[in-house]
């Protein structure tokens, strides 16, 4: 059974402009997808009357079902009602229940209607008001083609609600029982540490035979999410094969996958710390206690998190952690001699059984040929050994190279955990 058609479109100029960031579309396909309908088309058009008129008759012409919103205000560019009348060749006029729903709002906070709040109950002839619990203008179901769109605000948390208390109930109780109820899956497979055109070339070949499963990357500096998604009337089966999927996505990333649950880097960190009852010690310097920051979000952090230092000058790394003033001196601060001493002094000083320490040049100054912007070092003290990494990476932008230092140094430990 062919899934039913379902686009979004989002009305306004700000919207169009990018002024307003467009979470609404997103907020309604993840609900439509939930639910069982597949989302063919996301638009935006902005507040102009043709344009609107023209993308609703084409939407009208291909699509079963179509949520629009914005566009639905008192104001003088609030011209969706009058563009879908238009559409849908038909008059607009003011609707009783909708007229209610407008009143019954402004009498609750003792306020006067004005003639352009009476504007929001001017509905396309024949359609059905939507009640807005939680703001003025109400929105409306409506036929154009063949197509069932429901209009609603654009504003967020009335969108919501309507959505959730009205337009998704209608949908369960009128039309899947005429098409039969589609599934949608997925699971996503966190990794760090290969770049995403690498992944794309170790997947390519084994995603040909992933059957309904589709294959997927999202890059989310620093990490790459692998997305395994099918749709389709049988959920058993749509369940098994995305399980097979992705154990053989599992089989050829192994341990650059950090996490098949869609959890953090410092979450999965702290869980294995947890499990092996070990607990962890800090010694930052060009991560500026951004590892610290990671794994305190994580709630529950005081069982395995003992210490941070931030020792950024070289006297706060000699006086706190006991670096040698002569591996200061011929090694320079960001080398993995002064990595390594870095760890075993945070080691030592807090008594935990990890210690990470960090030093690098995040940039975009300070480099030199021989230590460009972007090197890290990184040193891991654990109670059987103490091990650094020296690792350049080709970003010249501050706050990413410390962003990315910083999983480094998780992935470190990470890594060194499972072998336990």
């Amino acid at each position: 059974m062919q899934p039913m058609h379902a686009e979004i479109l989002s009305t306004g100029d700000e919207v169009l402009t990018g002024t307003v960031v467009d979470s609404n579309a997103a907020y309604i396909a993840g609900k439509l997808f939930e639910t069982g309908f597949k989302v063919f088309r996301h638009t935006s058009v902005g507040d102009e009357m043709e344009q609107l008129r023209g993308v609703l008759a084409e939407i009208g012409g291909r699509a079963d079902i179509v949520i629009v919103t914005g566009g639905l205000g008192p104001t003088v560019d609030d011209l969706t009602a009058a563009a879908a009348a238009l559409a849908a060749g038909i008059e607009l006029a003011e609707h009783p229940t909708a007229r209610s729903y407008v009143e019954a709002f402004f009498e609750k906070f003792y306020r006067p209607m004005t003639e352009s709040d009476a504007k929001q109950a001017l509905l396309p002839t024949g359609s059905e008001p939507i009640f807005n619990p939680t703001g003025t203008a109400p929105g409306f179901r409506m036929k154009i083609g063949g197509c069932t769109c429901f209009f609603l605000p654009g504003v967020p948390f009335e969108m919501r609600r309507m959505m959730t208390e009205s337009v998704l109930p209608f949908l369960e109780e009128h039309v899947l029982p005429k098409t039969g109820r589609q599934h949608y899956r997925e699971k996503l497979l966190s990794l760090f540490g290969l770049p995403e055109a690498e992944v794309n070339g170790r997947l390519i070949e084994i995603s040909k035979g992933f059957g309904d499963v589709k294959l997927g990357m999202i890059a989310r500096f620093p990490i790459i999410d692998v997305k395994l998604t099918a749709f389709g009337d049988d959920v058993n089966r749509l369940e098994e094969q995305l399980e097979t999927a992705a154990g053989q996505v599992m089989d050829i990333l192994g341990d650059w996958i950090f996490s098949v649950e869609q959890e953090p880097m410092e979450a999965v960190v702290g869980k294995l710390l947890r499990e092996r009852g070990a607990t962890v010690a800090l010694a930052e310097s060009c991560t500026g206690g951004l590892i610290a920051h990671r794994l305190t979000n994580v709630s529950g952090s005081s069982d395995y998190f003992l210490f941070s230092a931030v020792t950024y000058a070289n006297a706060a790394k000699m006086d706190l952690l006991h670096v040698l003033p002569e591996t200061l001196e011929q090694e320079g601060a960001v080398s993995e001699q002064t990595a390594r001493q870095m760890a075993e002094g945070a080691r030592r000083v807090s008594g935990a059984d990890y210690a990470l320490a960090t030093s690098g040049i995040a940039g975009p100054t300070g480099g030199t040929e021989e230590k460009p912007v972007g090197t890290v070092c990184i040193g891991l003290a654990g109670p059987e050994r103490t091990h650094t990494k020296r690792i350049v990476f080709p970003f010249r932008n501050r706050m990413a190279n410390k962003e990315i230092f910083a999983f480094a140094a998780l992935d470190m430990l990470r890594r060194e955990l499972l072998k336990r």
